[in-house]
């Protein structure tokens, strides 16, 4: 009995421990994770990860933008990834580690005759284009949708396409997306180059970090530590860059 216990130790132990990443949609780093989809940047993070190491097995369980706080509180998920902690967190006990990725919020305007990076200086009396649920700095951080709509004559969607799309029509003034979705949205549709303009102002930079919660499977050492070896190997490069997004060292 004891020498069947003692065989089966080395069977266990090489188990990888299961570590549950919430997917909400957020392209290009996570595209529609609800419907199946495993396209975007995380699916791709997620590969590379589990490709590292053998000791977890990175696993992506979709959640929503509104819901990942109640998934991630009540372990639904030990982790949420490419967050920022003023994003609603403030008061959900979690670990942070720096991912070492960064991206900027644009704002993005129909190109138009005499139209300079001026502009984008005023956002009063324009028509603003947003992706419903998410944290403005402009709007500091503020989500609310009824309260975006009167202070910023915004219209509310889950489409970043729809809203530059909007934009383009001329039916808003101003969509802010990230440069990394910009950078994918004029891939897909190379007849928009001619017709938007970006700002040379930022609303927020995104300095991407993972959210482990207090119990995760993983330590958030361990956790810098793999994303410390898929920097140095370049992996973050080969994934990342593509989308104008920055591979850089942490913030101590």
């Amino acid at each position: 009995m004891l020498a069947a216990a003692w065989l089966a130790v080395p069977a266990w132990a090489a188990e990888a421990i299961d570590v549950k990443i919430g997917a909400a949609h957020f392209p290009p780093y996570t595209v529609r994770p609800e419907q199946g989809a495993d396209t975007g940047l995380l699916p791709q993070l997620v590969e590379a990860l589990n490709r590292l190491q053998q000791d977890y097995r990175f696993v992506l369980v979709p959640t929503s933008i509104q819901r990942r706080f109640g998934d991630f509180q009540q372990g639904r998920t030990d982790m949420a990834i490419f967050e920022n902690p003023e994003w609603g967190w403030q008061q959900i006990p979690h670990q942070t580690v720096d991912m070492g990725l960064e991206d900027a919020e644009v704002f993005v305007a129909r190109k138009a005759d005499g139209r300079d990076p001026h502009y984008f200086d005023s956002l009063g009396g324009k028509r603003l284009a947003l992706f419903n649920g998410y944290h403005y700095a402009f709007a500091n951080f503020n989500p609310d949708p009824n309260y975006l709509r009167k202070a910023y004559n915004a219209t509310l969607t889950y489409s970043h396409d729809s809203n530059l799309l909007m934009v383009q029509a001329g039916r808003s003034d101003i969509a802010l997306v990230t440069r990394s979705y910009l950078s994918d949205f004029l891939a897909r549709n190379p007849e928009s180059f001619s017709q938007l303009i970006a700002s040379q102002r930022i609303d927020q930079v995104y300095h991407h970090y993972a959210l482990l919660r207090p119990g995760s499977p993983i330590s958030d050492r361990k956790f810098a530590e793999l994303m410390g070896n898929l920097r140095n190997t370049g992996e973050l490069a080969r994934i990342f860059q593509p989308y104008q997004i920055t591979v850089a060292a942490p913030h101590d």
